[in-house]
């Protein structure tokens, strides 16, 4: 793996991830991402696995592997890490750079914008006890992106984005619409379960009543 040294600290975060996808190498390295990113290492690797995972969503399979990563981020987040560590297997790891290139285009207007609109603010939001809690919700959402759910772990990655992305701004509006958009995925869920539980016990109802006017009929 080539040795990178990015001074990630002086650029925007979108400039970051236009500097690495212009590189000829034509292989990306999860080690040159970690190297990029620099202190930001942990917001911004979220950001970066959130929006892939959320873009390779409908792609069955995908995401139990592009989740691992972002998991063990989670977790190192929730535990207080100081530092981002990797296994050197995954920082070996790599995928085509043509690739990269195509998530970036896809995610770099939205992103330009949130970044011009984005500042350090409410600062309790991102405080060390309030990143134990973001780690350990990431740690859940990532869970559930790794499960086979067509299509439902879409909005769990976007949500690691968004704490990830309000994290290395250390913007507390970002944070917070964060919290807002888990909750109320959290009450679709729970309303989700609640119409199918009831639907499923009734028409386990039905069938039952059936089966017994069948007996009924033959056995009488």
């Amino acid at each position: 793996m080539p040795d990178y040294d990015y001074q990630s600290d002086t650029r925007r975060f979108s400039q970051v991830l236009e500097d690495i996808g212009a590189k000829d190498d034509d292989k990306l390295y999860l080690g040159e991402l970690v190297n990029a990113f620099g202190e930001r290492g942990f917001g911004a690797l979220m950001v970066f696995f959130g929006l892939v995972n959320a873009i390779a969503s409908p792609i069955p399979g995908s995401t139990t592997i592009l989740g691992a990563p972002m998991l063990l981020i989670c977790l190192q987040l929730a535990t207080r890490q100081d530092q981002l560590w990797m296994p050197k297997w995954a920082l070996k790891s790599s995928l085509p750079r043509e690739n990269f290139r195509g998530v970036i285009a896809k995610v770099r207007k939205p992103l330009t914008t949130i970044e011009r609109l984005s500042k350090p603010r409410l600062g309790f939001m991102s405080s060390e006890i309030a990143e134990v809690l973001i780690g350990v919700t990431c740690c859940l959402l990532t869970v559930i992106v790794m499960l086979p759910i067509f299509g439902g772990n879409l909005f769990p990655s976007l949500f690691v984005a968004l704490f990830g992305f309000g994290l290395m701004q250390r913007d507390g509006v970002a944070i917070g619409v964060a919290w807002i958009g888990v909750a109320g995925f959290c009450v679709f869920v729970w309303l989700a379960w609640e119409v199918i539980s009831r639907l499923f016990l009734a028409s386990a109802g039905m069938w039952e009543s059936a089966w017994q006017w069948v007996v009924g009929l033959f056995g009488g």
